[in-house]
């Protein structure tokens, strides 16, 4: 496992952040204004859609605030970012349990849990997505290189390995609740893979998600593109 990808909890109470995350909090703390989340995303090199992921779950966990910009001129007027006062002192807030008490909901209350939450995490991937301009087609390493982006920047410490067939996650940043709710959360994350690469229009797909096959290690693999997109 890369130590470095891993992100512990600051013994004050403070929220985990993963590296990504810690450094878009760190762009707004050193801004002398409110930013876009285009601004953003230039400023920590993310894509847009990855950079505003980042910045609502900072606003949920009232590290940020969000505000319309107030603009005479015409044109609509942007959602614009600030760190809150204080955001490195913040008191601890509980995301472990809201995760668990979704994914047992999930579990318990909805018929086929694992494709609704297979669904669910194939609409954020498509979201997650940077898609290519039209009338371009990415290759296999273009689209690998995008996927492995955005599993790091969400934190799961990835690693293309095999000419690309599979991709080693080191790290699961929802450990504790997928071990709880496997079915659940591992159909989530297979759903991010499936869902970015349909939008990338890759030439790959992900066949299937292999949760912890050792203790800090699941396998997600991938394989030429043969069904419709889903």
């Amino acid at each position: 496992m890369d130590a470095r990808k891993v992100t512990r909890p600051d013994p004050g109470g403070v929220p985990a952040l993963n590296e990504s995350r810690s450094h878009v909090l760190a762009a707004l703390q050193e801004a002398a204004r409110p930013l876009s989340a285009g601004e953003v995303a230039k400023r920590v090199r993310l894509h847009a859609n990855t950079a505003r992921f980042h910045l609502d779950a900072l606003v949920e966990g009232g590290l940020a605030e969000r505000n319309v910009e107030d603009r005479e001129q015409p044109g609509r007027p942007r959602i614009l970012y600030t760190a809150r006062p204080g955001s490195a002192h913040t008191g601890r807030r509980s995301y472990r349990l809201l995760a668990e008490i979704l994914a047992g909901s999930l579990a318990a209350e909805t018929p086929q849990p694992a494709q609704a939450a297979l669904r669910a995490g194939r609409a954020w991937g498509r979201y997650l997505a940077d898609r290519p301009p039209p009338f371009r087609r990415l290759d296999v390493d273009s689209a690998t290189r995008q996927l492995v982006r955005m599993l790091d920047d969400i934190g799961f410490a990835p690693e293309p390995t095999d000419h690309g067939r599979k991709v080693l996650l080191h790290h699961c940043p929802f450990r504790e609740t997928a071990e709880e709710h496997q079915e659940v959360v591992c159909s989530i994350h297979l759903g991010l893979i499936q869902g970015l690469l349909a939008e990338l229009g890759a030439p790959v797909e992900a066949e299937r998600l292999d949760p912890f096959v050792e203790p800090g290690l699941c396998i997600a693999h991938l394989a030429p593109k043969t069904s419709p997109e889903p």
